[in-house]
């Protein structure tokens, strides 16, 4: 049984930590345990939040969390008043009515001399009787006599997992945290997984803890200068998925809360520029499209301020405030607008004149630091390249292009990546790696730790007012702006002594392609290879990977060679047997029945050098 209970409380701190979006990082110091019984108001700790766990476990406060561990969690004060069903239980104590709802429903029972005893310890048999009758078994149904068959039975189930105590010991808070973790996912007497039972969400058996986070969230709320006011004092708080504190929330911050939690998710994401359409009429919009990309509409706030009633037309300067779904939380206009985007111009297009107007214009596409590529409208005929560094600030009065000097920076990013070359990286910093043709791939922080960047992989950075890195460009320090695949064949047709044009057979993303290019050849051979897209999707270039004999493959590194190697994101893995190849997984493969060939970037960028492709041959 406690290997049962470790396979699931990895998986959910895999779920918190990876499956959750980043708004909804959870606390470090805390466990997955811990955080989903938070998360469900099983237990949510004192008025500071701590969860007190060393503390033993009253009757009254045991009944609690069986009402909240059940499917009347949402009824409670539905009635108006508390309940007097024992002696030394008054309708005005805290816990009658909890009281009520766990002895109507048979999980509780009081004494014989008609008292409930509500502060009385409750001991593990006691504990575990009440959880066997919430899942449906009584008595009548466990062989044995009380209490060796009821503390069997939860044995048999999981229930006692981590729960280090014998007949006639007291629970403590941490007892019950385990024992009530673990009803979740035991069995019902008709066969169920209890927490299916109740209302939420399992998948393989698991309690998915993100809907349980999302179902206790309050907002979106918009910041309007400093900390807001809680009814609460938050035990963390997370900037754009980092640890932060209040004080660093500043004005139109779009921020949300867990009060079970004590938890704060703060986020920054603005969008600035034009609005060129609104969907699907002014009168009733859905979404709204600016700079190029539409946004859904999230709250009423933001339908009635992009909608003919508030006053908002396509034409406008507007400032999206973006919540944790990427969705308008609330809209921003006039003269309160002041944004500025930094990035590569990826296309432009210009006109001499707009209908209805003689005002000269021109379209510019920029791929910048958020990810995005964002379509901005200058008042002037100008002309561009793919690749150009720009800045572009927004505001009520306007749009403002201005190209950029590359502004470079040296050193080592540390192994937390928070600071390149004893310079910070500001919380949310964005960077984006780039190249002199437009090519772009927004990157993490994390994604350099350890990395030494020179002056030509950086290209711009900007600084905050507390002198840390905002904004970073790189130049193809990744890799990751190129696309990765195995070239299956590489034919070249000559005429006259001369190669006129080429012919490929390749794998990427898991499919197989064919490519006859007349009139072209790419330097490429058979093997792991790199691709660069034009705009249209032909082909701009491609290069060979180099290769290694794979002798230890995990999650997360291989090695070969007597070499350590990182797997890159979403690593391509194909089996190859009787002369095909298929797509296959990394959990699928192994170095005991296969022989696997690492294909790796080596064409000099500073964070390359990971496994891209994986082949693994048969026999």
């Amino acid at each position: 049984m406690k290997k049962r209970f470790f396979t699931l409380l990895v998986t959910v701190c895999l779920l918190c930590g990876l499956c959750v979006p980043s708004a909804l990082a959870v606390r470090t110091d805390e466990t997955g345990v811990e955080q989903t019984i938070r998360a469900l108001g099983i237990m949510v700790g004192d008025t500071a939040g701590n969860m007190n766990l060393t503390q033993n476990v009253t009757r009254a406060q045991f009944a609690k969390m069986l009402v909240m561990a059940s499917s009347y969690k949402d009824s409670i004060g539905e009635g108006g008043s508390g309940y007097s069903l024992f002696s030394d239980v008054k309708s005005s104590y805290w816990a009658s009515e909890y009281i009520k709802i766990a002895v109507d429903n048979g999980w509780i029972v009081g004494y014989t001399d008609g008292t409930f005893r509500p502060y009385q310890t409750i001991t593990l048999e006691q504990a575990c009787t009440m959880a066997l009758r919430i899942l449906g078994y009584d008595s009548a149904s466990l062989a044995g006599s009380y209490p060796s068959a009821q503390l069997n039975k939860a044995a048999a189930l999981g229930l006692r997992d981590q729960i280090a105590l014998s007949k006639g010991s007291s629970m403590t808070r941490q007892d019950c945290m385990y024992l009530f973790y673990n009803l979740l996912t035991a069995q019902t007497g008709d066969g169920k997984t209890y927490a299916a039972t109740i209302g939420y969400t399992v998948t393989n058996g698991q309690v998915d803890y993100a809907a349980i986070v999302e179902g206790s969230l309050s907002g979106p709320y918009v910041c309007t200068g400093g900390a807001p006011a809680l009814s609460f004092t938050p035990t963390a708080v997370y900037l754009d998925g980092a640890a932060s504190s209040l004080s660093a929330m500043n004005e139109y911050d779009v921020y949300y809360y867990s009060a079970n939690l004590r938890t704060v998710w703060v986020y920054t994401d603005r969008v600035s520029g034009t609005v060129s359409a609104i969907s699907p009429s002014a009168t009733a919009p859905t979404s709204v499209t600016v700079a190029g990309t539409e946004y859904k509409l999230g709250t009423a706030s933001a339908v009635y301020k992009i909608s003919a009633m508030g006053g908002t037309a396509v034409g406008d300067t507007v400032m999206l405030l973006l919540g944790m779904d990427g969705s308008v939380a609330d809209v921003v206009t006039g003269a309160n607008i002041d944004t500025t985007y930094y990035g590569t111009v990826q296309s432009y297009s210009s006109a001499s004149s707009v209908s209805g107007s003689a005002q000269a214009q021109t379209k510019v596409v920029v791929a910048c630091t958020d990810g995005l590529l964002h379509t901005f409208t200058v008042n002037k005929i100008a002309s561009y390249s793919a690749g150009d560094l720009v800045s572009v600030s927004v505001a009520g009065t306007g749009t403002t292009i201005t190209a950029l000097s590359t502004q470079t920076l040296e050193g080592t990013v540390n192994s937390s990546a928070t600071a390149l070359g004893g310079v910070e990286f500001a919380s949310g910093i964005q960077i984006l790696d780039t190249d002199s043709e437009g090519g772009y791939a927004k990157i993490a922080a994390s994604r350099l730790a350890l990395c030494t960047l020179d002056s030509s992989s950086v290209r711009f950075y900007v600084l905050n007012e507390n002198g840390q890195i905002s904004r970073l460009i790189l130049r193809d320090a990744t890799g990751d702006i190129w696309s990765y695949g195995y070239m299956i064949s590489a034919n070249a047709a000559s005429s006259g002594g001369i190669t006129v044009s080429g012919s490929y057979t390749y794998l990427l993303n898991g499919q197989q392609k064919t490519l006859s290019a007349n009139g072209t050849t790419y330097p490429v051979k058979s093997g792991g290879f790199a691709v660069r897209f034009n705009a249209d999707g032909s082909i701009k270039t491609m290069r060979n990977l180099s290769s290694v004999t794979l002798t230890t493959l995990g999650s997360l590194t291989a090695s070969g060679g007597s070499r350590e190697y990182r797997l890159a994101s979403g690593v391509q893995v194909y089996l190859y047997s009787g002369g095909n190849y298929y797509a296959s997984t990394l959990s699928a493969v192994n170095t005991d029945s296969y022989t696997l060939t690492g294909w790796y970037d080596s064409f000099g960028c500073p964070a390359g050098g990971r496994i891209r492709v994986i082949i693994a041959s048969a026999g």
